[in-house]
C-alpha cells in the first residue's frame, strides 16, 4: 500500500528531499520476521497472478489472498489498516492504486495491479505486481515491463553509502526515458513494525539527495508508472487512485533491506 506524498508537488522537474527524517533501523532479528511475512507476501501474489483470468471478480481474488495469509500463520497488513476493507488492493486498467475488491469482473485485455502486505509477530512486508488478463496489447505489456524494470533499477541503488534520492532518480530516469511518467502524490515508504514509517520515497528525485542508506534500513520500493500524464485524482469512496487523463497505470514493489555488502529484497518467494 502507497503513502500519500506529503509534499504536494505540484510541477514537472524533480525535487531535492531536504527533510532528514528519522528512521528505525531494523535489526537483524527484525528483518528476519520482515523475511517471513515477505515470503508469505511473495506466495500469497504468486496465487492472486494464477488466479486471474477474463470472468474472476476481484472480490475472488481478495479472498484467495485472505485464505493463504491466514493459514501461513500471518495477519493481513491492510484490513482495517485506516478503514480500508480488503486484504488487497486490487486496481484495474487506469486505476492506479487502493483500488478496493468487489463484483466487477475482470475481461480480456486488462491490467490489474495486486497490492498486498502481511505481518509476522509484529513486522510488516509489502509488495505489488500488475498483471495481464489474458492477452494484452502491445503498449500495456510495454507499461509493465518498463514498470517492474523500474523498480529492479531503484533497487540497484539500494546499498551502504547511497542516498534515497539515488534511488528515487534511478527510477524516475529509467520510466521518462521510455517516454512515460511516474505518479508524484503517492509513493513508497519505509517499513516494519508500522506499514508505512520514514522515509517517505518518491518515484522523482536527484542524485545524492535524501536520507543517508545505511544497513538496517528497510524501504518498500514501489514505482507507479501512467502511460500518459502523471497527474491522478482520488475517487469518491475515498481509497481509489486514477489517472486523470485516463492512460493506464502499472505498480509494482518490493520491500528491501540495506545489508552491510548492498541489498536484500525481503518478499521473494
Amino acid at each position: 500500500m502507497t503513502a500519500k506524498s506529503r509534499g504536494g508537488h505540484q510541477k514537472s522537474e524533480p525535487v531535492i528531499i531536504r527533510r532528514r527524517p528519522v528512521l528505525e533501523m531494523k535489526t537483524a532479528d527484525e528483518i528476519a520476521k520482515m523475511r517471513r511475512a515477505g515470503k508469505v507476501v511473495a506466495t500469497s501474489l504468486e496465487l492472486v497472478r494464477q488466479a486471474v483470468r477474463p470472468g474472476v471478480t476481484t472480490a475472488e481474488l481478495d479472498a484467495v489472498a485472505a485464505k493463504y495469509i491466514a493459514g501461513a500463520g500471518c495477519i493481513p497488513s491492510f484490513l482495517n489498516y485506516c478503514g480500508y476493507p480488503a486484504v488487497l488492493c486490487a486496481s484495474v486498467n487506469n486505476e492506479v492504486v487502493h483500488g478496493i475488491p468487489g463484483s466487477r469482473r475482470l475481461v480480456e485485455g486488462d491490467i490489474v495491479s495486486i497490492d498486498l502486505g502481511a505481518s509476522f509477530e509484529g513486522y510488516h512486508a509489502d509488495s505489488a505486481i500488475t498483471v495481464p488478463v489474458g492477452a494484452i496489447s502491445r503498449q500495456a505489456q510495454r507499461l509493465l515491463d518498463v514498470t517492474r524494470e523500474s523498480l529492479v533499477r531503484g533497487m540497484g541503488e539500494m546499498r551502504p553509502g547511497g542516498y534515497l534520492g539515488d534511488v528515487s532518480y534511478a527510477v524516475q530516469a529509467y520510466v521518462e526515458r521510455n517516454g512515460m511518467s511516474v505518479v508524484r502524490d503517492f509513493v513508497g515508504h519505509g517499513i516494519g513494525r508500522s506499514l508505512h514509517e520514514e522515509p517517505a520515497v518518491p518515484n522523482y528525485g536527484l542524485k545524492g539527495t535524501g536520507v543517508r542508506l545505511e544497513p538496517g534500513v528497510v524501504l518498500a520500493i514501489e514505482p507507479m508508472v501512467n502511460q500518459g500524464d502523471w497527474q491522478v485524482q482520488v475517487q469518491e469512496n475515498g481509497w481509489t487512485v486514477v489517472t486523470i487523463d485516463g492512460s493506464l497505470s502499472a505498480h509494482f514493489e518490493h520491500t528491501v533491506a540495506v545489508t552491510e555488502n548492498g541489498h536484500e529484497v525481503l518478499t521473494l518467494p
